[in-house]
C-alpha cells in the first residue's frame, strides 16, 4: 500500500500535496477567482503548445509563438503528460529538448526527466530512454546521501500516470551499473524489489559484470546472493562472472579443493555452477559476525530445488551449519542420515566436527575424532590441523599443539599465521616449550612460511621469560635483517633482556630505535632500564629516565 499511495499523478498541485495547505481554512473568496484563472491559463498554455507540437510546427516558430511564456517545471510536466501516448513520444522528446534549450542554463527537474523516460520506454525508444537516464543519474551523482533515491522515487511516483512498464526500472539499474555507481545501483535494486518490482536476469548480469570489472568482490557476492534469494537463477554469463570473482580473490582452487574433500576425488559433478553455489553458502556460514546461518540454509534449499548443488555437498554444508550454530547433536543426526542414504564419510565433515569440539573445549573428543578419521583412510588437511592446534593450545596442551604442527608439516601442510601466533601466545605462558616452537618455526620458514612482528615478539617474550638473553638477541637481529620492525612487546623483550645481563648501553640504543620508529615505550621498559643503570651506579641516567617515564606515562 505504501508504494500505491506514492504513485499519484504528478500534475496534482503543490497546494494539494502540502499538508500545511490542507490544514488551512478555505481560501478567501477574493483569492478564488485569481487562483482559478491561473489554473485555466496554465491549461490553455499546455493545450496550445501541444497543438502546435502536433501540427509539426518547427521549433523556431514555437519559440516565436511562446517566447514570452514562462515554462516552469510543472508546466513542462503537464505538456509531457499530454503527449505521453506512444505515437507522440518523439514529439514529447523534441519538446523536452527544445524547452531545455530555449533559455540558457535551463535544467529540467528530475521529475520531468522521469516522465520523459517513462514515455520513451512506453514507445520502445529504449536508446533514447537510456541516454536520458544516464544524464539524470550523472546529475544525481553529486547529490547528498539523503537524496540518493530521488530518481527512483520520481520514477515510481510517475509510473502509473504514464502507464509505464517495469522495463524502465531495469534500465535504471543497468544505467547505475554502466556508470559504475555500483553501491547505489544495488541499493536501488533492493529498494525496487521490496516494492514489488522484479528485475530481470539481464539487469543482474549487468550489475555482476560491472561490479566484477570494478574489482568489488564483496559487492559481487551480495548481488549474487540477492539474485538467488529472489529466485532469479544464473545463466552461463552470471556463473562465469562469479568464477572470475573467485579467481580474483584467489579462492577458486580452495573451493575446488574443498569440493574434492567432500567427494573424496575430483568429480565431474563439481561443475562451475556447483562451485559457485557452494562458495556462496560457505561464505555466509564463515562470516565472522555469524547470525546468517538460517539465510544460508534458505539459499541451500532453493539451490537443491534447481539442482544447483549436489546432495553430498548439501548434506555436508548442513552438517557444517549445525556445527557453526553449536548444535553438535543435531549435526551428528544429519551426518548419520547422510551415511544411511549411502553417501560416504568425508574429511570436510570430520573437520567440521573437529572444529566444533575444539570450539566447545572438548579437545579429547576432537583428538579421538582425528584418530578415527585417519583410521578410515581420510586425510586431515590444513584446516583440520589448524582447529586441533588451536584447540590444544587454548586448553593449555601446548606440547600436543606443537606435535600437531610437526605432523602437519610432515604431510605437506603449514598452519596459518594467525593460528601459529595464537599458539605462541600460550608458549609465552609455558616457556619450557620455546625451543621446540622456535625449531618448528625454522622448519616452517624453510617451507615458505612468513612470520610477522607478532610471531617474533611472542617468541622473544617467551625466551625473555625463560632468561635466555642470547636467543632474544638473535631473534631481534633476525627481525632487523628481515626488515620486520618489532612492536611494543618485541622491543620490551629485547630491552629487558639486555638490561638483565648488564648491557644497558646497548639497551639504550634499542630504546632510541624504538622511539624513532614511533613505538611508545611502556612503563616496564623504563623500569628495566632504570634498574639496569642503578645496578651500574649510573644514578644520573636513571633519574633522567625516571623523568622521561613520567612524561610518557
Amino acid at each position: 500500500m505504501g508504494s500505491l499511495r506514492r504513485l499519484l499523478p504528478s500534475m496534482l498541485s503543490s497546494a494539494i500535496r502540502n499538508p500545511t495547505s490542507r490544514s488551512l481554512p478555505s481560501p478567501l473568496p477574493s483569492l478564488r477567482p485569481a487562483f482559478l484563472h491561473s489554473v485555466q491559463q496554465n491549461q490553455n498554455v499546455v493545450e496550445s503548445i501541444c497543438n502546435s507540437v502536433r501540427a509539426s510546427c518547427n521549433w523556431d516558430s514555437l519559440t516565436k509563438k511562446f517566447g514570452s511564456v514562462g515554462l516552469t517545471d510543472s508546466l513542462v510536466r503537464g505538456i509531457l503528460l499530454e503527449l505521453r501516448e506512444p505515437p507522440e513520444a518523439k514529439r514529447a522528446l523534441g519538446f523536452f529538448h527544445w524547452s531545455a534549450q530555449r533559455v540558457i542554463n535551463t535544467v529540467h527537474g528530475v521529475h520531468s526527466y522521469c516522465i520523459m523516460v517513462h514515455i520513451l520506454v512506453g514507445a520502445r525508444l529504449v536508446t533514447d530512454a537510456r541516454a536520458l537516464l544516464e544524464s539524470v543519474l550523472k546529475r544525481s551523482r553529486a547529490a547528498d546521501h539523503d537524496s540518493r533515491f530521488e530518481v527512483v522515487d520520481s520514477l515510481l511516483d510517475s509510473y502509473r500516470v504514464t502507464v509505464s512498464n517495469p522495463l524502465v526500472f531495469n534500465l535504471l539499474v543497468q544505467g547505475y551499473a554502466k556508470l559504475r555507481m555500483l553501491e547505489i545501483g544495488f541499493e536501488v535494486c533492493c529498494y525496487l524489489e521490496d516494492r514489488g518490482f522484479s528485475l530481470t536476469l539481464i539487469s543482474y548480469n549487468t550489475l555482476l559484470h560491472f561490479v566484477l570489472k570494478s574489482h568489488e568482490i564483496e559487492l559481487l557476492w551480495k548481488v549474487y546472493e540477492r539474485m538467488i534469494s529472489r529466485r532469479i537463477y544464473p545463466d552461463e554469463a552470471g556463473i562465469r562472472a562469479m568464477i572470475h570473482g573467485l579467481c580474483k580473490e584467489g579462492k577458486l582452487q580452495e573451493m575446488i579443493g574443498m569440493l574434492d574433500k567432500i567427494h573424496g576425488k575430483r568429480s565431474a559433478a563439481c561443475s562451475p555452477l556447483v562451485i559457485v553455489s557452494t562458495g556462496l553458502v560457505l561464505r555466509i556460514l564463515e562470516e565472522e559476525e555469524g547470525g546468517r546461518i538460517e539465510v544460508a540454509m534458505g539459499l541451500l534449499r532453493l539451490m537443491l530445488q534447481k539442482n544447483m548443488i549436489t546432495d553430498t555437498v548439501a548434506f555436508s554444508l548442513i552438517v557444517h551449519a549445525k556445527v557453526k550454530l553449536g548444535d553438535l547433536s543435531s549435526a551428528n543426526e544429519v551426518y548419520e542420515e547422510m551415511l544411511k542414504r549411502g553417501f560416504d564419510a568425508n574429511s570436510f565433515c570430520y573437520t567440521s566436527f573437529v572444529e566444533g569440539y575444539c570450539h566447545s573445549g572438548r579437545v579429547e573428543d576432537a583428538n579421538n575424532l582425528l584418530r578415527e578419521m585417519k583410521s578410515t583412510g581420510l586425510k586431515p588437511y590444513s584446516q583440520t590441523f589448524d582447529h586441533i592446534i588451536l584447540g590444544c593450545a587454548k586448553t593449555g596442551r601446548v606440547e600436543e599443539s606443537l606435535e600437531y604442527c610437526s605432523e602437519m608439516m610432515s604431510m605437506g601442510h603449514l598452519p596459518t599465521l594467525s593460528v601459529f601466533n595464537e599458539m605462541l601466545a600460550k608458549v609465552m605462558e609455558q616457556p619450557v616449550h620455546t625451543n621446540q616452537a622456535n625449531e618448528i618455526l625454522t622448519s616452517m620458514m624453510d617451507k615458505g612460511f612468513f612470520p610477522n612482528e607478532i610471531t617474533y615478539s611472542r617468541l622473544m617474550a617467551a625466551y625473555a621469560k625463560d632468561g635466555k638473553v642470547e636467543e632474544v638477541a638473535k631473534l631481534y637481529y633476525e627481525m632487523e635483517y628481515r626488515a620486520i620492525s618489532p612492536g611494543e612487546l618485541g622491543f620490551a623483550s629485547i630491552i629487558s633482556s639486555l638490561c638483565d645481563c648488564g648491557k644497558v648501553e646497548e639497551a639504550g640504543r634499542v630504546l632510541k630505535v624504538m622511539k624513532d620508529r614511533g613505538v611508545r615505550p611502556v612503563k616496564d621498559v623504563y623500569e628495566a632500564l632504570i634498574h639496569g643503570h642503578l645496578d651500574k651506579g649510573n644514578e644520573e641516567i636513571a633519574a633522567r629516565l625516571r623523568r622521561e617515564m613520567v612524561l610518557y606515562d
